[in-house]
């Protein structure tokens, strides 16, 4: 059945409308990429990927549930999507500290404790940003520390994310609230990993910040570098540039001050004497 040209326009305005009713749980959530903390679950390698600035910061063993996928009330599996990080609770609390009800009840257990199994030391509270996992927040879906670690690697919880009690603080210190969170059932993605440099350099962290992000974001590499990378290693070069010009600069002006006027010695001894001209601020 076709759609004159007449009623097109109306009949677009009346599915725009529609859509709107339907509100944004109707439809799949659509990330961009991040420019902080990120997380990568993988149900299939029972493996969380930490990303930050598209790159891959570190990976960790974890443990989903033993009774499977989905988001039913009352099941206890493990849902599967996008979550967003709707709470974090344990700020500054031992490793090992027990909660109950998400409050520290004072105890604190050492990893493997025989006959316990509460949620310890962290918790990351997930909301569900899309229709398959839209109860992950009312059914208490956590990332969360646990003292069975010798768990941590297979399918042991009953719903949430375990983790080892120094891994899940290390990333709870990551994620800032409303991180992704993303729970596949397939391996992790192959994410570059992160490259180590110098606080001193933001220029430096800057490119490697938007190379990170393209490869992340595009399945295959282009040898060609992108208007951002090129605007940001050009700024680079010219600080450096700068810097040189600089260092070049004040050597010429050391080397024209090669007969300073000499002045009185202070009445000191030969230590500090010494000392003082060791000392180019003195």
């Amino acid at each position: 059945m076709s759609i004159s040209s007449k009623k097109a326009p109306m009949f677009r305005f009346s599915a725009a409308v529609f859509a709107l009713c339907l509100g944004p749980s109707a439809f799949p959530a659509v990330i961009t990429p991040d420019n902080g903390g990120r997380v990568i679950i993988s149900v299939r390698d029972q493996k969380l990927m930490l990303l930050q600035n598209g790159a891959n910061v570190a990976t960790y063993p974890v443990s989903t549930s033993m009774f499977g996928l989905g988001d039913f009330l009352g099941h206890m599996t493990t849902p599967l999507g996008y979550f967003a990080v709707a709470q974090k609770i344990g700020d500054h609390a031992p490793i090992g500290a027990v909660f109950h009800n998400r409050r520290f009840t004072g105890e604190i257990l050492a990893p493997n404790a025989p006959g316990r199994d509460p949620v310890i030391t962290r918790i990351i509270w997930l909301r569900g940003l899309e229709a398959q996992n839209a109860h992950a927040f009312d059914r208490c879906i956590y990332i969360h520390g646990t003292p069975q670690e010798k768990t941590i690697g297979r399918p042991a919880s009953y719903g949430c994310i375990r983790m080892k009690s120094s891994d899940v603080a290390t990333v709870y210190d990551q994620l800032p609230l409303g991180a992704i969170v993303q729970i596949i059932q397939d391996r992790l993605p192959k994410v570059p990993k992160a490259r180590l440099m110098s606080p001193s350099d933001p220029l430096t962290a800057q490119l490697e910040k938007t190379k990170g992000q393209d490869e992340l974001g595009s399945k295959s590499a282009s040898p060609s570098l992108t208007v951002e990378q090129m605007r940001v290693a050009g700024a680079l070069a010219a600080e450096r540039q700068k810097s040189q010009a600089r260092v070049e600069q004040t050597s010429a002006t050391r080397g024209s001050n090669t007969r300073p006027k000499e002045k009185a010695t202070p009445g000191l001894n030969n230590g500090e004497t010494i000392a003082q001209g060791k000392n180019p601020r003195a």
